[in-house]
């Protein structure tokens, strides 16, 4: 098991020094993006995300309904990253006549409209039901258990 671990290092490492070389002539442009994303990540976005989840975290007090606003906002992000190139720079080349022309802006919008209408969908019907059944409506982990440990 060991020779096998000790392959796949020097594997990875020729590997990793394979692809220095290759970006060696382009070291000049990614540079700037090598070390920025990382710097970025760090100085901005997992402050930003800490503190949202902070707030969250202290307004939201119900698991379920965090549990939906946690996923809503990280696939928000996720969407937000992946359209970011797509509506940051123009088109490097010119438009393929053979390929149809997106409205990224708005495929953007709809798809986070969706999502986030979805959510609030599933919300709705939660806090219908917990109106509903008073049993449910300041239900915490620690509650069920109590409530379980009762009927053993």
């Amino acid at each position: 098991m060991r020779a096998v671990r000790l392959l796949l290092l020097v594997l990875g490492i020729a590997a990793a020094a394979y692809g220095g070389w290759l970006l060696r002539p382009h070291l000049d442009t990614t540079l700037p993006w090598l070390i920025g994303g990382p710097v970025l990540h760090d100085l901005l976005v997992a402050p930003l995300a800490g503190l949202v989840g902070l707030a969250l975290g202290r307004l939201v007090t119900n698991r379920l309904r965090l549990a939906w606003i946690t996923a809503v906002l990280l696939a928000s992000a996720t969407l937000l990253l992946i359209a970011v190139p797509l509506l940051w720079r123009p088109p490097s080349a010119p438009p393929n006549p053979g390929l149809p022309d997106r409205d990224y802006p708005l495929g953007l919008t709809a798809g986070l409209a969706v999502l986030w209408a979805v959510v609030a969908i599933v919300l709705v019907v939660d806090a219908i039901v917990s109106h509903r059944d008073p049993a449910r409506r300041s239900e915490q982990p620690s509650d069920h258990a109590e409530r379980r440990n009762r009927h053993v």
